[in-house]
């Protein structure tokens, strides 16, 4: 019998470095460039809420398809003085105006992530009928006044400079706006920005770097830079705001801008191998996470090296958690990144527009790209999920810090939708249970195990774990390749316990992450 090998798309041996070791602070996240932003922060005397908020405002510049101004999120802070951990929730809220009925199925299955019914003209998936009010903002401003301590115009000063610059042009550019082009092409304020000439932007051998121009973002960093973050939602900014959702024919209100706030709230928090994890609350994927610990807490796992055992014990662990989990979406636009300080503060940030691009839809005056998170609600009538005015909607976010004998020692998150909360339980086991270093942990190939039936297995993996996986599962070879992301893309920091030395490491496959160090 002539069996035909597997297609392999990529046969590369991918590796990050990580930060090195530093005692001034750690940034690790998606894109060099603003993980760069954040660890200039830190050098400058910043702490980890000033980097971070740096570093999330330099990502609206130069990792637009993943988050900015038009998105939301979940941030943790651990404070070194208190030993106190605090999540900040700005998460997803529908517009009060929205309205269910406008949703209707077209009895098909829909093709964008989810696996939900199809609605009519794809208005939950793309659209203004798909934005959710933008926390992105909100949560910042919250965070920088709580636990900032620089300057805010200051923190924003070098996004600004960067959207002035404008988006650079590479193959990963390339990529990301092909692969969104054919939905970005019908919004025209869209299109003029991402498609110039009606194409995707493509680099040229042999020349400098060329940048795209951003709209009317520059200008609305600038006007935030002025009058601070409230101007977003009930100042002159908010009007513009408003007018601009007018004009491509959303239901986003004034009202529901000057209603938003984000909030303080508290952790979920668990205990695992005599460490302290605290992830983020209850409609995030930070419950789930906790039960997947636990479930995992009696199996008695090998100290050195994750073997067969191990991933059979973590494909029941992530299965038996899902099983218990409403059913959520996929989504694949988010990003995550995470700081260190010198004093020990840390901070785990996932913030996202849901699908690439979010809604597609850039707004015409003030340049915000929307997020789509009407997309995380259920079309179908009648559950726990479905679409409902002013309502929160289940989401995949998973920030985590962990501290271990009332000192902090490592945070964690990653961006993946479903895949996120798989990477970040092995992740943490790999280091708790099997003693791994950041650098060994990131570069050990995972499975991924997100709800369905399947086990996804990186072919990278020991022969006796595949054999394992398949004599037990549903098992399926998927090559971790840089795209499409086949898994989460994880990334964290960490504090050596012996020395204090701080490091981070970014995810392998994610060609602009980095780890920057101070």
């Amino acid at each position: 019998m002539i069996r035909l090998p597997l297609h392999t798309t990529q046969n590369l041996v991918l590796r990050k470095p990580t930060a090195g070791t530093s005692f001034g602070g750690v940034v690790s996240g998606q894109s060099h460039v603003a993980m760069q932003v954040g660890a200039d922060v830190l050098a400058e005397g910043g702490n980890a809420i000033d980097a971070a908020v740096a570093a999330s405002f330099a990502l609206a510049a130069v990792e637009p398809w993943n988050s900015g101004l038009g998105g939301i999120g979940f941030l943790l802070y651990r404070s070194a003085e208190t030993g106190k951990t605090v999540a900040i929730d700005f998460g997803p809220q529908a517009p009060a105006n929205l309205d269910p009925a406008g949703f209707k199925l077209t009895g098909r299955k829909g093709g964008d992530l989810f696996g939900w019914p199809e609605v009519e003209g794809d208005r939950n998936v793309h659209g203004p009928l798909s934005f959710a009010i933008p926390g992105q903002v909100a949560g910042l401003g919250l965070a920088h006044e709580n636990f900032g301590t620089l300057d805010w115009a200051m923190l924003l000063e070098r996004a600004a400079r960067l959207v002035e610059r404008g988006l650079p042009v590479d193959y990963w550019t390339t990529l990301k706006t092909a692969s969104a082009a054919p939905v970005l092409a019908r919004y025209p304020s869209s299109a003029r920005i991402y498609l110039p000439g009606g194409f995707p932007p493509s680099a040229e051998t042999g020349t400098a770097t060329k940048f795209l121009g951003m709209g009317g973002l520059a200008t609305t960093i600038r006007r935030l830079q002025l009058k601070g973050a409230r101007d977003f939602y009930e100042g002159a900014l908010a009007r513009d705001i408003y007018e601009d959702v007018l004009e491509v024919g959303g239901v986003l209100t004034a009202e529901d801008l000057a209603g938003y706030r984000a909030k303080l709230v508290e952790p979920h928090r668990t205990r695992y191998r005599g460490a302290d994890v605290d992830c983020a609350p209850v409609g995030t994927a930070g419950p789930t996470l906790a039960r997947v610990l636990e479930l995992l807490t009696p199996h008695v796992f090998r100290h050195f090296g994750a073997d067969a055992a191990s991933f059979v014990a973590y494909a029941d662990a992530l299965r038996a958690a899902y099983a218990e989990r409403l059913a959520e979406p996929p989504g694949t636009s988010t990003t995550h990144f995470n700081v260190v300080d010198r004093h020990g503060n840390m901070v785990a940030l996932t913030q996202t527009l849901l699908s690439i691009f979010g809604s597609r839809v850039v707004l015409p005056a003030t340049g915000v790209l929307m997020n789509n998170g009407v997309m995380w609600f259920d079309p179908r009538p009648g559950r726990a999920n479905s679409i409902a005015p002013g309502k929160r909607p289940l989401t995949n976010m998973c920030p985590t810090i962990v501290s271990r004998g009332g000192r902090p020692l490592m945070a964690v998150g990653a961006s993946g939708g479903r895949r996120i909360l798989p990477a970040v339980a092995q992740i943490l086991s790999f280091v708790l249970d099997h003693g791994m270093d950041l650098e060994t942990a990131f570069h050990q190939p995972r499975i991924d195990v997100s709800g369905g039936p399947a086990v996804d297995y990186d072919p990278a993996l020991a022969l006796d774990v595949r054999a394992a996986l398949t004599r037990r599962f549903q098992a399926r070879a998927q090559e971790a390749t840089i795209y499409p992301s086949q898994y989460a893309c994880p990334s964290a920091v960490m504090i050596d316990p012996q020395t204090g030395g701080r490091t981070g490491m970014s995810d392998a496959t994610s060609p602009w992450s980095a780890a920057v160090a101070v």
